[in-house]
């Protein structure tokens, strides 16, 4: 598999996984914010993933696709996200 290949596919899984959070936290709290925090900053690697996929920056792009789904992950393991017990995508506690 090619470093563009691979690049197509996390920014597809990182796209996925974005789509499958919610906040976990009551919109009251402060966590809530950290929550929101982590989506924004998944979208965010996602559109950088993007962008430096079609300049042709593929190593740029494999990071920034990389660093995305790290956010939601760590959101998910934190509990302030959750994924619906998806154990395939995302590192929760059982």
């Amino acid at each position: 598999m090619t470093i563009e290949d691979r690049c197509k596919k996390y920014i597809q899984k990182a796209k996925e996984a974005l789509s499958l959070v919610e906040i976990a936290s009551p919109k009251e709290s402060f966590l809530s914010t950290a929550a929101k925090d982590f989506k924004e900053m998944c979208e965010n690697y996602v559109k950088d993933a993007s962008f430096f996929y079609e300049k042709g920056d593929f190593e740029n792009s494999l990071a920034a696709s990389s660093y995305a789904y790290a956010w939601l992950d760590a959101g998910v393991r934190l509990g302030i996200l959750k994924a619906s017990n998806d154990y395939v995508r995302f590192t929760q506690y059982s």
